[in-house]
């Protein structure tokens, strides 16, 4: 456990910041000891992590609560659209660093629209476009912001045990088939209790969500630690013969 000034030093981000984001929920403590001083896991650090990439693409802190409490946020999705927007900021900075030693050899030339180039940001700000609006203009996305409005992180904590205790039932027939009597019923308990609670779950969405819990990721071992191993693949398998059946 680390102390918010040890987190401060750590992460660049002041310790003012850091109150703040405790604050509004976006990043709590994980314990506040009896005289008051918060302190962070290492759970906590990888959603500061998470944060400071959101910032990056530009996203209010109001928005980065809500992507990263959405319990079908893809961390690896994140990870990649910000890998590309470094590539891009790096080739930008190249460019820039060549254009300077050219001045610097050979004085400035003839002016040209090539002198410019290498000020043009637009492939950066045109591809942190397209991730942000990746994240936030899905109607999905909108109607979970809705549905997510006011409740505070102890409720949403809550749903999210609900939701895993959906997968421990999974876990419990993961050694019958998919397309089972009560597997089936578990996969209309899910899709119903996504639909309650979070957005509409469509049969599309729903098939995207079960290559997820399935995809070998931070989900799928989310649910295996929870529900058992091979949870998450059982319960994608069993999505698949739902959707065919429709």
């Amino acid at each position: 456990m680390m102390t918010v000034n040890e987190v401060s030093k750590l992460s660049g981000v002041s310790i003012r910041s850091l109150h703040h984001y405790d604050k509004i929920s976006l990043l709590p403590a994980t314990e506040v000891t009896a005289a008051g001083y918060r302190l962070y896991d290492d759970k906590a650090l990888e959603r500061l992590q998470m944060i400071l990439l959101f910032k990056e693409l530009q996203f209010p802190l109001k928005e980065i609560t809500t992507i990263l409490d959405n319990p079908e946020f893809d961390r690896s999705k994140a990870l990649e659209q910000q890998i590309k927007l470094l590539e891009l900021r790096k080739e930008h900075l190249e460019n820039l660093i060549d254009l300077a030693r050219g001045i610097k050899m050979i004085g400035v030339q003839k002016m040209s629209k090539m002198s410019f180039d290498a000020f043009d940001t637009r492939k950066i700000d045109e591809y942190a476009a397209q991730a942000k609006a990746s994240w936030g203009t899905t109607d999905a996305y909108k109607e979970f912001e809705k549905k997510s409005a006011g409740r505070s992180r102890e409720e949403e904590q809550v749903l999210g045990v609900q939701m895993m205790e959906i997968f421990a039932e999974f876990g419990k027939i993961r050694n019958k088939k998919p397309e089972s009597e009560e597997a089936q019923a578990l996969v209309k308990k899910l899709q119903n209790y996504i639909t309650e609670h979070y957005y509409t779950c469509t049969d599309e969405i729903l098939e995207s969500l079960g290559q997820m819990y399935a995809g070998g990721g931070d989900m799928t071992s989310n649910i295996d630690k929870y529900a058992g191993e091979g949870t998450a693949v059982f319960a994608n398998e069993a999505i698949e013969a739902y959707i065919l059946t429709k």
